[in-house]
């Protein structure tokens, strides 16, 4: 099993942050470059959970969605053609008083099959860099979409 912890300190509240984590809307892949269109699908979601099938580069998942405790949001994966069932993202977020979050992300990666494991290994040595970036990227993304706000 691959863990993988990323920090970054953001000039949006927890509330912003969590606003564009649970947007599922056509534009998400441009806040999350790792939720492409053709793989999303959303298949119940209220006020607090929701329940959506995600992914890009032929791997996908079937994510719970839980931020009951909008400062610690957990994402458990349900289903995935390469992620087993102790695989999911946390996002404990840390309000500053200048303004800005401190995000603590984890990414627990569990491969059920050979291209889970395979994957797995790959994030575990020369993708974590790939996997943060991307998590900067989207970072960096939802600052400017929250800009006007200033």
């Amino acid at each position: 099993m691959t863990t993988i912890h990323m920090h970054a300190n953001a000039h949006v509240t927890p509330e912003e942050y969590v606003a564009a984590l649970t947007d599922f809307g056509p534009d998400r892949s441009k806040l999350f470059g790792n939720s492409k269109n053709a793989y999303l699908a959303v298949h119940g979601r209220d006020d607090r959970h929701a329940d959506v099938t995600e992914g890009s580069s032929g791997v996908w998942e079937r994510l719970e969605y839980d931020w009951t405790n909008p400062q610690h949001v957990v994402l458990t994966t349900t289903e995935s053609n390469a992620w087993g069932h102790a695989s999911g993202h946390t996002y404990d977020l840390t309000p500053r008083a200048d303004g800005t979050t401190d995000i603590d992300y984890t990414v627990v990666r569990e491969g059920k099959n050979l291209r889970g494991w395979f994957l797995g290994a790959v994030l575990a040595t020369v993708g974590k860099s790939v996997l943060t970036k991307a998590f900067r990227n989207s970072v960096s993304a939802i600052e400017a979409r929250e800009e006007p706000r200033s």
